[in-house]
């Protein structure tokens, strides 16, 4: 058969790398079996859209009309909608009401779109739970505000509030009166596919438990593992902390909940992969049923990897017929898949949140998504899962530290949902107060107090003394090195030297999916300190360090590049062992290296793991800035140790040259690149001194920062100022870099690969955004649009002078900046970027392998640089702003997307609007456009509109702007500001539906509230906003664009 396997589009919250995982293991599964594959997604930055996951690669938008013109082109004989997350499902409900799949004759897999439906329609799903005797919260489903108001008033509050049809609780809530209610229903009839909201009476505080389940056609169905929220209900699973297996749920009720997941997953009669939510009361052992996922999900790839169980991969199986027991266990080899998994250690998953981006954010959580990605840790016990997910939460200290807060604020922790509420837990432990008063606040069950407070107990005699049984004890317990270093106040190395001493080095233990019953073949591990572990066999290896969970300006892009360095270091004959913690993707899949260590990226794990492995070498490129800022200490480890072990690549010492503004500054000016002029403090005094000395406008930020973190730009003394107050890391040993900032030049990006000798670079990419915008959040386009044969040739010459200045042997990433005649370096980054997916998609060159390949001692071929490029490709980034209130949607230095999407077309204007379509922002073909500038940027915008009322749409403008359009004959209503408290303004006519698209040049101080009013409505009525003059001309020629080009499929250039 051909099948049609739809991706889940660009990584936003809620709906992030768990189905780049689902997606590549079933394209695999699908075309082992003989079947040709078809796969279409928007997403560049994923293994997922590689050219060789399928037989054909389509990245197009994920639309009913973008898939149907592919059906039509490819005549699949199939499609595969489940492994797409709720997109997919959503996709293949609309090309059936379309009539697609019976005008084209194609069959659905899996799961039947009626079963679907009585799963995801939240009338049908309650009446289907009825008929089979499952109890479920009282609930009324409705697409009225009025009506949902009499039923929240009848059910009584709080209500819970759930969206039909939609991903990561989008638009959800729980409401405790009736002005709540209202606008958390108003809102979710908005975003639900079908403006069908659930109206459902609270079991806040019960506990929530999750059964994922496969089962065939035959209707044979096993369960993979039960997971346990820490969190009582009122917070989404993806926002809890879960446990698996399941801990404090009884044998008798753990059958009962066991079966009854079971019996539901049969009366929807689901192929394949599933997850079944429980909410369940200690006290009366009471159970509900919440919702199921007809589908494979976020819950299948942590159910996946913490059991080794391929759940996506026998899901695309049993999705073609096949039956359980007919399918082999690929983990052990020798049994088959109808042998439920069993687990003899304990598995943690904990959010990542992004509020150390956001400080303004609102950080309480609830049935709505937050964290952008999530971590997983394996430990032979709850104490070390738990300490071992810390640290590899890549955030803040890796351990919990003192909180100076009242207790007052403790309590408003314990009691309020948030991301700091497992540090109050600790906290609460440490300042004595008990199991019960703790489980009264937080509704943590007694059994994970207690653990803690074992945990708690050994913190405190950690404080007192560090000798041979505390220590002990503490390893056993999963205290890291640098948690008994801070404790005890001594320096990590000294730890580390004293437990080895005493013998205190983990054993590697494997994943087996049977408890040890059976042999298993996978070689898959992770670390305890009480257990000798396992015998690893090992040949010639070379260690890839990978990047842990997603986070704003380090995504899946990097798990891309892991990827492929795996793929390269096979190629060259040698075994790719990886190390990462991230459930969600593709490294981390039981089949994707030969040796996979699910472990914390942190100096402990890392050098533990190069002392069992002694790998050949080591790569630290592809990891993001995580594997980077260790390779000063595995560098120090490998020379003191006097091991044979090397760092392949570029060298350490010219990697940290490169990241040392001080240091780059002087070799490039050696070089004869220029760079902007810059100034370092170490004091607020400094920092404004240097500004002053410079010259307004200025770039503030800290030194060694991840996606532009507290970057801002500086216009004045007070706005300095400002920033200091809310900024406060001028430092001796972080200073503050203040650089001179180069308003109105045109920004690039480049990315390069070198062999030591030669380069070769992979793109030149402008960015679509004015300067000053993070690269991350910026469009950008290969070729560039707007450079002069001239200006390409200096673009060259620095790429060149950078890669041999730094000795690039690998990859590496250039940012430049052009102002006038004058070319600037502004940033070197001796590693793979965000962008390299993107380049290697477009060009059809692998950077990544090309890199590795260089690391291992291969020359670059003959290829020509830049590589060559047919067309136009829009690289757009992706923003989770409905997800994150509280946070300012204007772009700025400081990035703040969460994903991308890629266009391809035979213009720029084709491959923008493509893209735009793609990252789920389609622009508007007719309507109103409302514009507001500040006054000395609205001259600048009467081209573009005097263009958009050639193209027939009509235009709002506020007092000001409407002005200057009229003094140049175009055609505009005036709209209020909404501080003059007449109407219209804009918040009215966006509730009328008057605006399709809004154009808003941040303004001056007294409109910043109005802005961010406007932008906050137009984000929840899905309406586009264009913050930025550059990114509205972009958005002009691409609704110039009258027809699309037919859809081709990427292909490969080696």
């Amino acid at each position: 058969m051909k099948i049609l396997v739809p991706g889940s589009g660009p990584i936003i919250i809620g709906q992030a790398a768990e189905f780049d995982y689902s997606g590549t293991q079933c394209c695999q599964a699908l075309r082992e079996a003989g079947h040709t594959v078809v796969l279409v997604n928007s997403n560049p930055a994923t293994i997922m859209t590689d050219p060789e996951t399928a037989d054909t690669v389509y990245i197009e938008p994920m639309t009913v009309d973008s898939l149907a013109t592919i059906i039509e082109k490819e005549r699949p004989d199939a499609i595969m909608p489940g492994m797409g997350g709720q997109t997919g499902l959503n996709l293949a409900v609309g090309l059936h009401k379309a009539g697609v799949f019976d005008k084209f004759d194609v069959k659905i897999l899996g799961t039947s779109l009626e079963n679907i439906e009585d799963a995801e329609d939240r009338d049908r799903f309650r009446e289907k739970m009825r008929s089979i005797g499952e109890p479920i919260p009282e609930s009324g489903v409705t697409t009225d505000i009025e009506e949902a108001l009499d039923m929240g008033e009848k059910l009584g509050y709080p209500n819970i509030i759930r969206p039909a049809f939609t991903l990561g609780g989008t638009g959800g809530g729980i409401a405790y009166n009736r002005e709540e209610l209202e606008m958390i229903v108003g809102r979710g009839i908005v975003l639900s596919p079908t403006n069908q909201v659930l109206i459902e009476e609270s079991i806040l505080g019960w506990q929530e438990y999750e059964f994922e389940v496969v089962r065939d056609i035959d209707d044979n169905a096993i369960i993979i593992c039960s997971m346990e929220n820490l969190d009582p209900m009122g917070v989404h699973t993806g926002e809890s902390i879960v446990v698996a297996p399941s801990l404090t749920l009884p044998e008798k009720d753990y059958q009962v909940l066991r079966s009854a997941a079971l019996r539901i997953v049969r009366s929807l009669k689901i192929i394949g992969g599933c997850n079944v939510q429980f909410a369940f009361n200690v006290e009366t052992s009471e159970y509900a049923v919440i919702e199921v996922n007809p589908r494979v999900s976020r819950s299948s790839a942590l159910a996946s990897k913490a059991t080794g169980f391929p759940i996506a991969r026998l899901a695309a199986l049993l999705a073609l017929g096949h039956k359980l027991h007919e399918l082999p266990n690929r983990v052990t080899g020798n049994t088959s898949a109808a042998f439920e998994p069993s687990l003899d250690y304990v598995v943690m998953k904990i959010p990542r949140w992004p509020f150390d981006k956001f400080p303004l954010a609102d950080r309480n959580i609830g049935t709505q998504m937050k964290s952008t990605g999530e971590t997983m840790a394996i430990g032979r016990s709850f104490e070390a899962s738990l300490l071992k997910g810390w640290r590899s939460l890549g955030q803040g200290a890796g351990y919990p530290e003192k909180l100076d807060i009242s207790s007052k604020e403790l309590d408003k922790l314990l009691i309020e949902p948030s991301d700091r509420r497992l540090g109050a837990i600790w906290e609460a432990i440490d300042r004595g107060m008990s199991e019960k008063e703790i489980n009264e606040k937080s509704g943590y069950h007694n059994f994970f107090i207690a653990r803690m407070r074992k945990l708690v107990e050994i913190s405190q005699k950690l404080s007192k003394r560090v000798d041979n049984d505390t220590l002990t004890l503490a390893k056993k317990n999963g205290f890291g090195d640098a948690h008994i270093a801070y404790l005890s106040g001594k320096d990590e190395d000294e730890i580390r030297k004293m437990r080895k001493k005493l013998g205190l080095t983990p054993g590697y233990l494997m994943v087996d999916t049977c408890a040890g019953e059976f042999q298993a073949s996978t070689p898959y591990f992770y670390s305890a300190h009480d257990d000798e572990g396992d015998e690893i066999e090992k040949g010639k290896s070379v260690l890839i360090l990978g990047s842990g969970p997603i986070r704003i300006g380090q995504g899946i892009e990097f798990d891309y590049s892991t990827v492929h360095g795996v793929q390269a270091v096979r190629s060259m004959g040698l075994e790719a062992v990886v190390v990462n913690n991230n459930p969600e993707t593709v490294s981390t899949d039981f089949d994707a290296s030969d040796r996979l260590y699910f472990e914390p990226l942190e100096k402990e794990e890392v050098l533990d793991i190069i002392d069992t492995e002694a790998p050949y070498g080591i790569i630290l490129q592809l990891g993001g800035q995580t594997a980077v800022n260790l390779a000063s200490d595995i560098a120090e480890y490998i020379k003191e140790n006097k091991l044979k072990t090397k760092i392949l690549g570029t060298p350490v010492q010219k990697m940290d040259e490169a990241e040392d503004r001080r240091l780059c500054g002087k070799i490039m000016d050696d070089a004869g690149v220029k760079m902007p002029e810059w100034r370092s403090a170490t004091s607020e005094e400094g920092v404004i001194e240097s500004a002053e000395d410079l010259g307004y406008p200025v770039l503030v930020r800290p030194s060694f920062v991840l996606g532009g973190r507290a970057m801002e730009i500086i216009y004045d003394k007070e706005q300095l100022k400002d920033y200091l107050t809310r900024e406060a890391h001028a430092t001796e040993k972080k200073p503050a870099l203040i650089d001179r900032f180069l308003e109105g030049a045109t920004e690039l990006d480049v990315d390069l690969v070198s062999d030591g000798k030669k380069v070769i670079i992979g793109a030149i990419m402008e960015q679509i955004e004015m300067a000053g915008v993070h690269s991350g959040d910026s469009a950008c386009v290969i070729p560039p649009q707007s450079l002069t044969d001239k200006q390409i040739e200096s673009v060259i010459e620095i790429s060149n002078k950078v890669a041999k200045s730094f000795k690039i042997i690998g990859v590496a990433n250039i940012q430049i900046a052009i102002k006038g005649e004058d070319t600037y370096l502004i940033e070197v980054n001796p590693r793979a970027s965000r962008t390299m997916p993107f380049v290697s998609k477009t060009t059809g060159i692998p950077l990544a392998r090309l890199a590795v390949k260089a690391m291992l001692g291969e020359k670059l071929p003959n290829l020509e640089s830049p590589l060559p490029v047919k067309d136009y490709s829009v690289k757009v980034p992706t923003f989770s702003w409905l997800k994150l209130p509280g946070v300012d949607t204007t772009l700025g230095p400081e990035m703040k997307s969460t994903g991308e999407a890629m266009g391809k077309g035979i213009t720029f204007g084709e491959a923008y609007n493509r893209a735009m379509i793609g990252g789920n922002k389609p622009l508007p073909k007719k309507g109103n456009v409302y514009i507001t500038s500040e006054s000395k940027r609205q001259k600048d915008l009467v081209p573009f509109a005097k263009e958009i009322e050639k193209l027939g749409f009509g235009i709002y403008a506020t007092r000001g702007t409407a002005s200057v359009l009229r003094e140049n004959n175009i055609r505009v209503k005036t709209a209020w500001r909404i501080y003059e408290n007449k109407k219209p303004d804009i918040l009215s006519l966006l509730r009328d539906r008057k605006v399709d698209l809004i154009i808003n040049l941040p303004s001056g101080i007294m409109a910043a509230e109005d802005n961010a009013k406007m932008r906050r409505l137009a984000i929840e009525m899905g309406i586009p906003f264009i913050t930025t003059l550059s990114g509205a001309e972009a958005s002009l020629q691409a609704l110039k664009t009258e027809k699309m080009s037919e859809p081709m499929p990427i292909k490969s250039a080696e």
